[in-house]
């Protein structure tokens, strides 16, 4: 093998390797901020108990059908349509079916 034919070999495979490093550090990324959301989405579980305790003990209701349509607004606004699907899997997350 000729010195041109390896060092052609060895660029292609760094750039070869350059894609399959990015997407192995992306995924990386990808799952430690799934294990923040995780994370994040229990802690606004326990907030939305606490919450759901206090209306009853007060004489109220459970939910407060308002309040989520605006937290239904607000995840459409920023994520469009999907963020409706979103916010309604948080709300019944942290609710239950109504």
């Amino acid at each position: 093998m000729s010195s041109s034919s390896t060092a052609t070999e060895s660029t292609e495979t760094t750039e070869t390797a350059k894609p399959a490093d990015v997407i192995g550090t992306a995924r990386e990324r990808i799952d430690a901020l799934d294990g923040q959301i995780l994370d994040l989405v229990r802690e606004r579980m326990a907030v939305s108990a606490a919450i759901q305790q206090a209306r009853i003990a007060s004489g109220g209701r459970r939910v407060q059908l308002s309040r989520e349509m605006e937290i239904l607004d607000r995840y459409r606004q920023r994520l469009g349509k999907p963020g409706t699907t979103l916010a309604m899997t948080l709300l019944e997350l942290c609710r239950g079916r109504v």
